[in-house]
């Protein structure tokens, strides 16, 4: 990649050693070269209240400026009832006003879900797609599902596999020539 690239990660779990978490901090390692992957945990995030949008709270600025900096999203996330955590979905709510001043419009994401289950968060992940649509962000097609991910990937963000660590590497590279190509447009 030519340049430097910035993404910003957002797992959708809270869990201190969320699965989730830790595949953004291995896909922090397996960036391609030029790229940066830094995380925003939406820990803490006030939930969505549209009264606060006059005056956000602080952390609700500091992800949208966050968003902003960044040239593409990679998101995250678990799969809970089929459907995305509401803390994940309460982020994308709180970035995405007021209206007309959403942090998220036009940029490039990814979408990739981790579940220590056989189908690795489908649900979760094509839900999540579904909410970013109205976003206008535009979509990397390739769909990352990473099953059985508690015997992939440790607590650290460590790989454990040679298979796992070579189609995250796949992934990361292909997101980083898709955000190249889209910032040409």
């Amino acid at each position: 990649m030519s340049g430097s690239t910035r993404i910003l990660g957002i797992a959708g779990s809270l869990r201190r050693e969320s699965f989730n978490k830790a595949a953004l901090r291995a896909a922090q390692k397996l960036v391609p070269q030029g790229t940066t992957l830094d995380v925003f945990d939406i820990d803490g995030l006030p939930l969505f209240n549209q009264d606060d949008e006059k005056s956000p709270p602080a952390k609700v600025v500091e992800l949208k400026r966050r968003i902003r900096e960044a040239d593409a999203i990679l998101f995250v996330t678990p799969e809970y009832n089929r459907s995305i955590p509401g803390v994940l979905k309460n982020a994308i709510d709180v970035a995405s006003r007021p209206y007309g001043q959403s942090a998220w419009e036009r940029k490039p994401r990814m979408v990739a879900s981790c579940s220590p289950g056989a189908i690795g968060g489908f649900g979760s992940n094509h839900h999540l797609r579904q909410c970013l649509v109205f976003l206008q962000m535009p979509v990397m097609q390739m769909e990352a599902y990473v099953g059985g991910v508690s015997k992939l990937v440790n607590e650290q963000g460590q790989v454990t596999g040679d298979d796992t660590r070579d189609f995250l590497t796949k992934i990361m590279q292909a997101f980083g020539a898709w955000i190249e190509a889209n910032a040409a447009k």
